[in-house]
């Protein structure tokens, strides 16, 4: 079954290796610039899972964990880290503000596809 994913990064070229990723997995696959513009998409649309950047202009992946967690109505979204972050403490703070899962750039399609699922149930 398709399943809504929201995708934000700042770097188009990353957003595109992601949504042919997942697209061809089956699902619809929104994207965002940067974690305001994400958060702006998820007022007006529904989603299954948020794949987040760390490191962006206006909003880093640590303030969209944060944003989505303190909507209700995305509170229960699983939310993946995909960065090329390594330091453990970002990874203890990503968690910290509830974030779901943590993958490392560069990402091996298998194993995104992999994480995705399992998040998806």
């Amino acid at each position: 079954m398709s399943k809504t994913i929201l995708s934000i990064d700042d770097s188009p070229s990353m957003l595109q290796m992601v949504r042919l990723a997942l697209e061809g997995d089956g699902h619809r696959v929104l994207t965002a610039p940067d974690g305001m513009a994400g958060l702006a998409t998820l007022k007006s649309q529904r989603v299954d899972l948020v794949i987040t950047d760390l490191n962006m202009p206006r909003l880093d992946g640590i303030g969209v964990v944060s944003g989505v967690r303190a909507d209700p109505s995305h509170r229960g979204v699983p939310i993946l880290v995909l960065t090329t972050v390594t330091e453990e403490s970002k990874r203890t703070a990503a968690k910290a503000a509830g974030a779901t899962g943590w993958i490392v750039k560069p990402f091996d399609k298998d194993k995104l596809l992999a994480v995705v699922r399992k998040l998806l149930g």
